[in-house]
This record gives structure tokens, sequence and C-alpha cells, in this order.
């Protein structure tokens, strides 16, 4: 590789003749003094473009090394592999979160690969190689890439390779794989696309991609996982967040940054921005009033859709070309069924007794309202990304998002000081384990319903009692799989966890004597 050029410095009076949003934000903040050919190769475009013609268009860089430049500690922290997580840990085995998973989510393509998470490094790298998502079409190029963190942030590319490169289309190149993937699954991987995908990734004439383009030719244009700007604006250095569904769900709907606390949602605001393209409203992004990494961190630690799905109303099919696979529904568990029923969605229905259900993403962001933590004005970053300081004393922020149970000095004692780390653990354990019993229980009773139905069926139960148990099933299913997904195991909050499983528990049982009452009412009618 050949020794870099310095780079040549533009005049940023001159760029923002054009960008005047990108003056407000640039020339009297933080990232005043850095000059706009860091992130950009406008050489060409400065000398092309005008106030009516983009000119050449500038080469923007994705890549966490721009930022690295002057961050290298945070980069250092993010790249390094926290090599005590479990990698590629199926949730559903008998050691993980949700042994019966595959029986209770069955007809759903995560039935074929649901894992724990690891290091945020391989968050691109992870969803292209998962059973559910290509067909197993993309695979790692040897297995000693699996620790390669810095392989994976430098340009996934780099790591895995394409079972047929020839080819663009979604299927199966090995057994038990699906082809569940789509563009909308991959906007809380990466932002790489950010310039080309308009607002909810609607069809536009100046976007390359959107919520109906080839999967695969997609995935094939992008390198980097959880780009900076992603929480950081690149030219203000101030906290935003990029992802539209949750601009739409805060703005757009109104439900404010924090749903169920009105006075901490006129506190911490968030500010559409909308940029242009040949003249029409093409993206937006969030300004933050304030840091906050619960909502940072909400961009993919949330319940939103993304993906195809039906109406509750009417079972018509709801297709990819519909916002509504693009949507957060910010709502927590107990009142997501009343935000899904809003929009007319659910996600699949169960092979077995085809109820109509959702499947549920990784909602952290809900859950962690209202717990004791978030009241106690604890955010994300106090736990998994805490302060950390250098051998210079340079205090920084670790950007090596793990658990903080790999840390408890810097994490659970920082408030808890009257505990050992040893205490501290104990704690955690004992919260989550007790969690975790809940959790166990609610999926021997459902899994005791669905075996019922089909039993059931053929005993010759009505339909009216049989939807009346899939509406039970619905309940029984989100009041669970809300705690399989969610991947504190009770932990961001106990109460609700409790509530909420206990819920599931009462339906699938109320179930069980509906379908039982109702076969010995057709055995005894013979």
């Amino acid at each position: 590789e050949g020794e870099k050029k310095p780079l040549k410095p533009v005049d940023a009076m001159q760029c923002y003749d054009c960008h005047a949003q990108i003056e407000d934000m640039h020339a009297d903040n933080k990232h005043a003094t850095v000059n706009c050919v860091h992130c950009h190769d406008a050489s060409e475009h400065v000398e092309t473009a005008s106030t009516r013609r983009m000119g050449e268009r500038p080469v923007t860089r994705m890549d966490l090394e721009a930022c690295a430049t002057c961050h290298m500690a945070q980069f250092n922290s993010f790249v390094h592999v926290h090599h005590e997580s479990h990698p590629r840990m199926e949730k559903a085995t008998p050691t993980s979160r949700s042994p019966m998973f595959d029986k209770l989510i069955a007809g759903h393509g995560f039935a074929f690969e649901h894992a724990e998470p690891r290091s945020h490094a391989f968050m691109l790298v992870d969803h292209f190689i998962v059973d559910r998502a290509y067909g197993g079409r993309f695979q790692y190029q040897d297995w000693t890439k699996v620790t390669d963190g810095m392989g994976a942030v430098r340009g996934a590319w780099t790591v895995l390779k394409d079972m047929d490169p020839e080819t663009s289309d979604q299927r199966r190149f090995l057994s038990q794989t699906a082809t569940a993937a789509n563009p909308v699954c991959l906007n809380c991987k990466t932002q790489d696309h950010i310039l080309d995908w308009a607002y909810m990734g609607d069809e536009h004439d100046a976007a390359k991609w959107s919520r109906t383009s080839n999967v695969v030719e997609f995935a094939r244009d992008l390198n980097h996982p959880l780009n900076c700007f992603m929480c950081h604006d690149p030219h203000s250095a101030g906290p935003r967040v990029v992802r539209d569904g949750l601009i739409h769900a805060v703005v757009d709907e109104g439900l404010g940054t924090y749903p169920q606390d009105a006075q901490k949602s006129e506190l911490i605001t968030m500010e559409k921005v909308t940029f242009q393209r040949g003249g029409e409203d093409f993206r937006s992004i969030g300004l933050l009033s304030m840091a906050d990494s619960n909502l940072m961190c909400a961009q993919c630690h949330v319940e939103y859709n993304c993906n195809p799905g039906s109406q509750l109303s009417d079972g018509a099919s709801v297709g990819m070309d519909d916002r509504r696979a693009n949507h957060f529904f910010w709502a927590n568990v107990f009142d997501y069924k009343e935000a899904a029923e809003k929009i007319d969605f659910f996600d699949f229905r169960h092979a077995t007794t085809g109820a109509p259900l959702p499947k549920l993403q990784h909602p952290e962001a809900e859950t962690f309202w209202g717990s004791k933590h978030e009241r106690a004005g604890v955010a994300c970053a106090d736990c998994h990304m805490p302060k950390v300081k250098l051998e210079n004393g340079k205090v920084y922020t670790d950007h090596g998002q793990r658990s903080p149970r790999s840390r408890i000095e810097t994490t659970c004692l920082n408030c808890h000081d009257y505990w050992t780390a040893d205490q501290a653990e104990y704690a955690i354990d004992y919260i989550k384990n007790y969690t975790h019993g809940k959790i166990v229980k609610a999926e021997y009773w459902l899994a005791q319903m669905i075996d019922l139905f089909p039993v059931a069926k053929r005993a010759g139960v009505s339909e009216d009692v049989l939807n009346e148990v899939r509406a039970l099933h619905y309940d029984a299913h989100l009041y669970w799989e809300w705690w399989t997904a969610e991947n504190s195991v009770g932990f961001h909050n106990p109460d609700d966890a409790r509530k909420s499983l206990t819920l599931s528990i009462d339906k699938s049982k109320e179930a069980i004597k509906l379908l039982n009452d109702a076969i010995d009412a057709q055995v005894a009618s013979r």
C-alpha cells in the first residue's frame, strides 16, 4: 500500500455557499477546525459544483478509522474483542436463554439461528453469516477470521466471502438455512448507505437503495459496523441519531424521547433536520439537545418492524413497499399490543396453531423505561461504556460495549460503593437467575398449549374455541418472547420481567383449560 498523500484543505466557506445547514453545525462547534477534506474527497467536487448542480459528487469516508485519527483510544476499545463472551451461542440451547425457542417460534426464520450477542465490532459480519438471513451465501474466508475484530471493522469483505459472486438472488446455499434478510434489517448494523437511502427507505430518484432493493446487492455495498456518525454528528461532534424509524416515532408521531415520562421528554429533545436532494426532501437526522446514550443505543436496541408481515384485521400481506416494514413501535411490553393494533400488523403465523404472532427484536431501550436504574438517571453508557483513564491520565469513554460484570470496578461499584466486586456479581446473578427461571416456566406452559392444539383440532373442537386460544397464544407469546429477545435476562427491569412472564404463564394456562374443556365436551358428546 502506497504512502498516503497529505490532505489538501479546501476553503470551508466555499462549501458553506451550498451547504448552509452544515455551516450551522460546523462553524462554531468542536469540529470547526476539522477541514472538510478529512472526511470528503472533494477536490473534483469543488471545481465542478455550483449552486445549481452537484457536479462530481465527493467521496465520503464511512470507515471508523476516519475518526480514529483523533479518537484512537475510542477506536481501539471498539475493535477489541471481548473473548469472555459466548461467540455464536444460540439462544435455543439448554444452557442459554431460551431452550424451547424453536418450538415456540416455529414458522419464523429465527428458528434457523438466533444467537446471543457478541462484540459490536462483529455486528455487520454476524448479520451476513447468520443462518436465517442469506441462506448461507456469505461465509468466513476461513475460521481464523472469527476473532478478527479489526478486519471486521475495516471492512466486512476483508474477512468474508460470497459463495456465488456472479449471482444476486436470495436462495439457500446450505441446508437448514433461510433467506429472511431485507434492506431494513441492515439499518441498525451499519449506515454506510446513509447518503444513498431516502427517509424511511422510501423509493426516491436520488436513492440508490430502498426498502425494496435486492438485499444481496445491498449487502455487498456495505462494509463497516456501527459507524461513529450514527451517534456523533461529524460536523459538530454533537449527539445525534440517524435511524429514520426512531426519528419518525419520536418526532413525526410525536411520541417523544421518553413516551412514559413527559417531563424527561421535554428535558431531552430531538430536532429533526431534513436534507434535500434535487430540491426535494431526501433524508433526515435527529439532533439531541444533550447526549443521551439511552436514545443513541435505541437506534438498534429497540423493538421495531424490519420485515414484511400481515394485517391483523384481514390477514392481507404487508410488503416491503409499505412503510410498516420499517416501523418503531416505541412502546414497552405492556403497550406493544395496542401499538401493533394501531398499525394493523403482525409478523407471522405460528406453524402449529396458526395464531398471528409478533416477532420481537432486541427491546432493551423500552424495557429500561421506568426501571429503578432509569429512574435514578442511569443510562446505557454508564454500565456498558464506562469512563476509563489512560496511563497518561486522560479520561475517555470506552467504546467496547459489553456487560458491566466484566468491569465491575468502573461500573456497578461507581454507585454501589458499599459492595465488593463479588457482591455486585452475586446481585446480578440473583436477578438474572430468577428471571431465567420464569422464562423457562413460561416456555413450558406455552409448549404445553402448542402441543395440545393439534389434539384439540383432531378431536373436532370448533374454530370459535380455537380462535379464542389463538388470541390467548398472541398474549402468552408476547409476554414471553419479549424477555428472550431482550438481552439482559430481565436485569434492565426485573419488576416488568416478572409481571410480564407470569402474565404469559397465566395466558397459556387459560388457553390450555379452554382446549381441555372443549376436548372433554367433544368426547362426552360421542
